[in-house]
């Protein structure tokens, strides 16, 4: 008897939306100055005849339909030069994904889970643009039957780095620590510390940055700080100065929540961008003299450092079969220290 396909979850989906927003179908709608009062819903059927309206309301309880920059229900009643914007997920490509013998770093290992040391350029699962050449890749290389999540391209992980943030990430190795270690970082019981070069001096010693994360509204690439009322996610960053080298800044950082780009926005968010982060104007010197000698020192620095300087430095969580609590930490990477 064939089975039917199980549908993913709506915060799946969302998430894959926030790391591929090319996957996405968008459509931008500004109302007529003359259109009367009516139901987004009943409107957007006369525009989009491929959509029924159920699937119209659907997609607007998952929080894809938006008007002016809100997120709406199916129920808002249009009106002249209102501006919709609506955001159809695309079916995630189905790929079969292929064991690639990639060296890995790991730190520790026992029946139950994973411990290793994320390299830089390296991409932790499958998706929009990297198919192949992944963590996950790896992963299903060296080891066996590892435990599968909602989204079929991403067995054994429970989180995840960026492609050019350093350092420990830990994987599930069956069923049970797959959930245990979920619900783990769900709940937000985890320790997990980076330690970040950042652009300025860095005034207070430590300090906290509470401020909800989303993606852009301009650029859907990267992440932006918002009034916790309008939109994102709450979030919370806790940081500490390690080291202070006069334009610049080490700092640790320990993390209450886990959005995108939480770090590398929060920091930016209050003017101390990270090191060499292109995609936040971190390559390029925000802080310093004019001088060409130091210009051409920070430009070597760059080469040096290729990527955000990021780095996750520890990990602690609560082992999922002894209950034991673990806590591992990893030396910062050369190109850090060299730059």
């Amino acid at each position: 008897m064939s089975q039917k396909k199980k549908e993913k979850k709506p915060e799946v989906i969302e998430e894959i939306m926030e790391e591929n927003p090319d996957l996405f179908e968008h459509h931008k709608i500004t109302v007529d100055k003359g259109q009367e009062v009516v139901r987004i819903d009943k409107y957007l059927i006369n525009r989009l005849p491929n959509y029924s309206r159920s699937k119209i309301q659907e997609y607007a309880k998952s929080g894809y339909v938006q008007v002016n920059d809100i997120v709406v229900k199916s129920n808002y009643k249009i009106k002249p030069d209102d501006v919709l914007q609506l955001k159809f997920p695309y079916p995630v490509r189905e790929t079969e994904l292929i064991p690639e013998d990639i060296p890995l770093d790991i730190v520790y290992e026992d029946e139950d889970v994973i411990v290793l040391n994320k390299q830089s350029e390296m991409v932790v699962h499958p998706g929009y643009g990297n198919f192949t050449g992944t963590l996950v890749n790896g992963l299903i290389y060296h080891f066996e039957n590892l435990p599968q999540t909602d989204v079929s391209n991403r067995p054994g992980l429970v989180h995840r780095l960026d492609k050019n943030t350093t350092g420990i990430m830990v994987v599930a190795k069956n069923e049970h620590a797959l959930s245990h270690l979920g619900k783990q970082f769900y709940d937000r019981t985890t320790q997990r510390r980076y330690h970040a070069l950042v652009w300025g001096d860095v005034k207070e010693d430590e300090g906290t940055v509470t401020g909800n994360v989303g993606r852009s509204l301009k650029n859907r690439k990267v992440m932006e700080v918002f009034p916790e009322e309008d939109y994102g996610k709450h979030a919370v960053t806790h940081y500490k100065v390690l080291k202070r080298y006069g334009y610049v800044t080490l700092i640790e950082c320990k993390l209450e929540t886990g959005r995108t780009h939480q770090i590398r926005i929060h920091l930016k968010h209050i003017g101390h961008t990270l090191f060499n982060d292109a995609d936040y104007g971190g390559d390029r010197i925000l802080k310093g003299t004019s001088f060409s000698k130091y210009k051409q020192f920070v430009n070597n620095c760059f080469k040096l450092l290729p990527r955000q300087a990021l780095h996750a430095k520890s990990l602690g969580f609560e082992h999922p079969k002894t209950g034991k609590c673990m806590h591992i930490d990893y030396e910062l990477p050369a190109d850090m220290t060299a730059s």
